[in-house]
């Protein structure tokens, strides 16, 4: 039975626990501008509403096929938030998933994000947001909506403290959708995109081996001492979304593509491929760059843990017919990108790795 005599306390108590909704409404409305920039053909980029809503019909889509993706930035954000350096976060955060949608032959629609923390900090916050929105600028897709929790005693005190989620839906014709395992041949090129840095992969392992030889974020690169070796690793997540869905209405010559994220070329490659081919991949065939060369060296990593673990400086992996690779790689590159002929496909032989490394990896010059 409820006590009746329980008063209202006033003076907002939601606040006294932790909560400031005036606040958090006011930093709503400020940062409408900022999600109505990324207004793209079937949405108006509004906040507000319980949820986003998106006319698909104005895609001019004829057999469309929906796919969705989520993902986050792990610890790289401990690294943003040590550096206070929040710009390009949320690009990192959008990047993760509009290439995986990419990678399944689809064109990102829309994409929503979730902004955790102990306590706002609304000029932080701001900061995430607007990367998030250039992520999506970058992506062409809208920024949808999302979700700002303030939540006391769930995470990590300290007022720039929080963490991020991002959620994409792209959609493809049905009879573009990634793999297409069945064309997939023996000798066919594997060729590979080239990556802005370390995307958003690896960070608790480049974190452990910096504290382990007592080197911090803001501390000089040795190979480049204008700059500090947080801002090599804070470098933003490339997006592939315009050069691959311009490839794709431009020809049909991709067959499939892998996203290299966690687990690297072993574990996302195999994931494109039919069960009876593998692929081999020559790793000297590109050029790795070379903060990741001062890591390996600094934590003598095995060639294989390097690839198991980081990109290499390949950010996507693709499988075409040779006969296509002149026209495709030739699209690729007017769009900005550095494409590489890294390997080809070959066929299983009922080995346990589908992935075969031959070569060593080499860096910048």
């Amino acid at each position: 039975m409820l006590n009746n005599s329980i008063q209202y306390k006033a003076g907002n108590p939601y606040r006294h626990a932790g909560v400031d909704m005036d606040a958090f409404n006011t930093w709503v409305k400020a940062i409408q501008p900022i999600v109505t920039s990324t207004r793209q053909e079937g949405s108006n980029g509004k906040l507000g509403d319980f949820g986003g809503v998106f006319d698909l019909q104005k895609m001019q889509f004829e057999d469309p096929l929906l796919i969705a993706a989520n993902d986050g930035v792990g610890t790289k954000i401990a690294v943003a938030i040590s550096m206070k350096h929040h710009d390009n976060i949320g690009i990192d955060l959008v990047a993760m998933s509009v290439n995986d949608v990419v990678a399944q032959g689809g064109q990102p629609l829309f994409f929503l994000d979730y902004l955790a923390s102990t306590r706002l900090n609304t000029e932080v916050a701001t900061k995430v947001i607007t990367s998030i929105a250039e992520g999506c600028k970058q992506a062409k897709c809208v920024l949808i909506g999302g979700e700002t929790a303030e939540m006391p005693d769930m995470h990590r005190e300290g007022e720039e403290e929080y963490e991020l989620a991002g959620f994409a839906v792209g959609a493809c014709e049905r009879s573009d959708l990634l793999p297409h395992k069945k064309d997939i041949k023996t000798d066919d090129i594997l060729f590979g995109l080239a990556s802005s840095g370390f995307h958003a992969n690896g960070f608790s392992l480049l974190r452990h081996i910096l504290k382990e030889h007592g080197l911090d974020y803001d501390s000089a690169f040795p190979l480049d001492e204008s700059k500090s070796i947080g801002e090599i690793l804070l470098r933003a997540t490339r997006i592939y979304v315009d050069s691959i869905v311009n490839a794709m209405k431009e020809t049909s010559a991709i067959k499939a593509l892998a996203h290299i994220t966690g687990g690297g070329f072993i574990d996302n490659i195999p994931r494109a491929l039919p069960s009876e081919l593998s692929v081999e991949i020559n790793l000297g065939s590109w050029e790795m760059p070379i903060e990741m060369q001062w890591f390996q060296n600094l934590g003598k990593w095995e060639d294989v843990e390097m690839v198991r673990t980081f990109n290499c400086g390949i950010g996507m992996v693709g499988i075409t017919s040779p006969e296509n690779k002149e026209k495709l790689f030739s699209i690729l590159q007017e769009k900005g990108e550095t494409v590489y002929e890294i390997g080809r496909v070959v066929e299983n032989k009922k080995e346990k790795e589908r992935v075969h490394l031959l070569g060593k990896l080499e860096a910048l010059k």
